[in-house]
């Protein structure tokens, strides 16, 4: 019985630890096209983002530079678990499918158009 515990806890933890694509990460539905700022990304951040981070508040994120250079600090709050501090945007959440998209994004190497 200890034996079966032991790897059922090995296996888990594999799992646990192994790491992820983009499109694992919530329902294995894979973004096939290359995703831009101007077609996917810049809408999310419009809607989500700019009432904080307009022209002349901290950190904005008015612009393609903006958000490009911010990508590890936006990927790293959008994906905080809901009650985290530091989550974004303040009082919601994106969707996974919103988080699928900036990821995607980096991963395509932050395409503009």
């Amino acid at each position: 019985m200890k034996k079966l515990l032991f790897i059922v806890s090995a296996a888990a933890m594999l799992i646990a630890c192994e790491s992820r694509t983009y499109e694992e990460i919530s329902d294995n539905t894979p973004i096939t096209e290359t995703v831009t700022y101007t077609k996917d990304v810049k809408n999310i951040v419009d809607n989500n983002c700019i009432g904080c981070h307009s022209a002349g508040s901290f950190k904005p994120l008015t612009t393609y530079n903006d958000v490009k250079t911010n990508i590890d600090g936006i990927l790293d709050r959008i994906q905080r678990a809901n009650g985290v501090p530091g989550k974004m945007p303040q009082g919601g959440s994106l969707s996974q499918s919103q988080i699928n998209i900036f990821i995607k994004w980096k991963a395509d190497g932050l395409v503009e158009n």
